[in-house]
């Protein structure tokens, strides 16, 4: 039987693709769209970090951020590093005679560690440095998900922009390895979380004339409706303690201890410890941001000790969880290396005392 072309059934043409979606969408705003665009940024970002194609950026410890550091070539930021104060004249005079005890000599190879780490910058090429950056936004956002290197949510952390590298002068990775310690240490992290809402909490200040001339009108603007930048104040405490370390105020307790990592850690959550309560009983705004400021270089210098001692009644009124849910009293830098076990802090590289005469947001 023959079969005419008419009526033979023509196979379907397979439906085109559809073409790419528009890179802007009627009815979404430009703030929707930059959002957008950055978190579309986020799986490249972390291809870039891992070297792979696909995967999320692992947390990482302190631990392990220090061995990182303890292994990797600082010597040209040796070269820079001031371990302490030079003084001269009667200055120098009265500092031999009444002044703080010398670092043990044992100990000052993990002080001029901690000083060569604090002139690292945050360099976009070691994968260390952005898990550091990726380990603090997960865990003070408690989000699984990774956040693009730059873009607007470092502002939301309490960064001056859209780049956390900007903020971190005179204290270099210092200024990141600090709030790191800060949120992966299972005693602190639930004070960082506390602080950090706080920071978050809406309010609206008017700057003082202290503000003004001290340069935290800068981020008026920017902390309208929050209480302070979180990550800004993190960096000038980390500041503040390491000015007292360069002016060897706190030599007599590394050297009771036997550390000196531990010991810049514990003043840097005391001192947080101490503006956060200040803040809060006293119901601060960003205002009096460089009087607290003042207080606290006070503190960290003269009277140290009294800081870590109000840490320590914090912490052991604050229980652990455990692995199995039961909660147990925690002790002070249980999870800070022993000098010798691991690599110490970070410190700053030539700060200069900025501090002396009138605290202020970096």
């Amino acid at each position: 039987m023959n079969t005419h072309p008419a009526d033979t059934v023509q196979p379907e043409e397979p439906p085109l693709p559809p073409g790419p979606l528009p890179t802007r969408v009627r009815g979404i705003s430009t703030e929707q769209q930059r959002a957008q665009e950055e978190w579309e940024a986020v799986e490249d970002i972390q291809s870039v970090l891992l070297g792979r194609s696909a995967g999320p950026v692992p947390l990482i410890s302190f631990n392990e951020a220090l061995q990182f550091f303890q292994t990797t070539d600082l010597s040209e930021c040796r070269k820079k590093i001031q371990a302490t104060v030079r003084r001269q004249g009667l200055a120098a005079l009265l500092h031999f005679l009444f002044g703080p005890p010398r670092l043990q000599q044992q100990l000052q190879g993990e002080r001029d560690l901690a000083l060569a780490i604090a002139q690292c910058g945050l360099d976009n090429n070691q994968a260390v440095h952005m898990r550091i950056l990726q380990t603090i936004y997960k865990k003070l956002t408690c989000s699984r998900l990774g956040c693009p290197r730059y873009g607007a949510h470092w502002e939301e952390l309490g960064f001056q922009g859209a780049d956390p590298g900007t903020d971190l002068r005179g204290t270099g990775m210092l200024g990141l390895m600090q709030m790191l310690y800060f949120v992966m240490d299972s005693q602190m992290l639930p004070l960082a979380l506390e602080i950090f809402r706080l920071s978050q909490h809406e309010t609206q200040a008017r700057p003082s004339l202290f503000a003004l001339r001290s340069g935290i009108y800068l981020f008026l603007s920017k902390a309208q409706g929050k209480n302070f930048p979180f990550c800004i104040m993190s960096v000038n405490i980390t500041r503040l303690v390491l000015q007292a370390l360069r002016e060897e105020c706190l030599s007599r307790e590394c050297n009771r201890r036997q550390q000196v990592i531990a010991v810049l850690n514990d003043l840097y959550a005391a001192a947080f410890l101490q503006l956060y309560r200040v803040w809060k009983s006293q119901h601060k705004t960003i205002a009096d941001s460089g009087f607290l400021l003042k207080e606290l270089e006070f503190s960290t210098k003269k009277n140290p000790k009294q800081l870590l001692k109000s840490l320590q009644t914090y912490v052991s009124r604050s229980p652990v969880p455990t692995a199995d849910g039961i909660q147990q009293p925690s002790s002070l830098s249980s999870s800070s290396g022993r000098a010798g076990e691991e690599i110490n802090f970070v410190g700053i590289c030539d700060l200069q005392v900025e501090l002396e005469g009138e605290a202020r947001l970096v």
